[in-house]
């Protein structure tokens, strides 16, 4: 099959709004949990998610840390202006960088209430921290197809842009769960592993996870390790586009270190889990990388990235996954590189080989979205079976809701 030809009306289902979790539960680990495997659905609740998988796997989660990207501006005559934050301009290089500009940063943005805001008009929030004001800025910069670059700049000027996210701005629940954030949202939508800042979303299979989940893993021998995937507004967004053919993925920074690619090497064999779509993106971009240096050794940084169709059009050689990513590893020594920091546009849909990730852990998906495209490419045309199942059973759907562990047809 050739994903640019699927029609995505053939990945839709119908979701009702009650069925849209607006909030979590009371207790992570109590969400439930659908389990997949050889064609077979049965249900279990999270607490119990190590009892389903397999003595000595490697689980992989994305650690990202979602940042208050919304920010509220409001001007002399009352009107509010939203300001969402997506990812910084590309002069910075990649998202740490730019969390910690002081002074000032190029961002580009989504606007609520563009119409209001004159060409030229400098916005200012005053924002109380301890005994201080801080005084922040944002004037428009150009508009582009998908976003407005926006410069935002503030005194007193040895803050770094991630703490004045963290002091003037909101968390940034997903467009479907129509209400204001609250207070628990600032813990709630954060994984209990999070940690580096930059996310606009959070890798939601993970919100589940909890102490007792881990120290479970832990006494059956279960591997962990952790990749970074800066989760984009981009992840909502379905696909417009009759067919795939049309539509523009879009592209997300990705972290890993060195010793993780090894790690992962080194248990290929014994069953890797991706704990969320972003880590299973992201492990599954490290395959392509590494043929990308096989096909190209003296590849420079600006063309090592994972474009939407690669893994659709590099896959002439049958390069095995033991050679791409010890390739990848030797090219990062050569390099002098101890972490991989780059983008990744990876297109996952049915026709998609994978060469890493044999399972999944993951919530239900929007209908029509890229996410449940993946969905499908794991466990095949048993995603409607799937999803037909939670919609009878009284699971909650998106990313406050219950989820599901896929086991993908090579099995563990």
């Amino acid at each position: 099959m050739d994903p640019k030809n699927i029609s995505i009306l053939d990945y839709t289902y119908h979701l009702p709004e009650e069925k849209i979790a607006k909030h979590p539960l009371a207790e992570r680990d109590a969400s439930k949990l659908l389990i997949y495997k050889d064609g077979n659905i049965s249900e279990d609740v999270y607490r119990n998610i190590a009892a389903h998988i397999p003595e000595n796997s490697l689980l992989i989660f994305n650690n990202t840390k979602v940042v208050e990207a919304r920010i509220i501006f409001q001007k002399s005559t009352g009107a509010q202006i939203e300001i969402f934050c997506l990812e910084p301009d590309e002069y910075y290089g990649n998202i740490s960088i730019a969390l910690l500009q002081q002074k000032k940063v190029f961002w580009k943005c989504l606007i609520g209430g563009a119409s209001k805001w004159k060409h030229g008009q400098v916005l200012e929030k005053r924002i109380k921290h301890n005994d201080n004001e801080i005084i922040l800025n944002a004037s428009f910069v150009r508009k582009e197809n998908d976003y407005f670059l926006v410069e935002l700049s503030w005194q007193p000027e040895n803050f770094s842009f991630a703490e004045i996210l963290h002091f003037a701005g909101n968390i940034p629940l997903p467009p479907y769960i129509k209400r204001e954030t609250e207070l628990s949202d600032i813990e709630r939508y954060q994984t209990v592993y999070a940690k580096n800042n930059g996310s606009v979303a959070a890798p939601t299979a993970g919100l589940h996870f909890t102490d007792n989940i881990f120290s479970e893993l832990t006494d059956k021998h279960i591997l962990k390790d952790n990749v970074t995937l800066h989760v984009g507004a981009g992840t909502f967004m379905p696909v417009k586009a009759e067919t795939l053919k049309a539509h523009n993925m879009h592209s997300e920074f990705i972290e890993v270190e060195m010793s993780t690619i090894i790690f992962v090497l080194e248990n290929l064999r014994k069953g890797i889990f991706a704990v969320g779509t972003t880590s299973l993106r992201t492990i599954e971009s490290l395959y392509w990388l590494g043929v990308k240096t096989i096909l190209q050794p003296d590849i420079d940084l600006k063309n090592f990235v994972v474009l939407q169709w690669d893994a659709y059009e590099l896959t002439n050689k049958n390069i095995a996954t033991e050679q791409s990513l010890k390739s990848l590893i030797d090219w990062m020594k050569k390099n002098n590189m101890q972490r991989i920091i780059t983008r990744t546009q990876l297109l996952i849909a049915p026709g998609y080989q994978f060469k890493i990730i044999k399972a999944l852990i993951t919530n239900f998906h929007q209908p029509q979205s890229t996410l449940l495209l993946l969905v499908a490419a794991l466990i095949g045309r048993d995603w409607k079976e799937v999803y037909s199942y939670a919609l009878k059973n009284d699971f909650r759907f998106l990313s406050y809701g219950d989820g599901c562990l896929l086991f993908g047809s090579r099995g563990v």
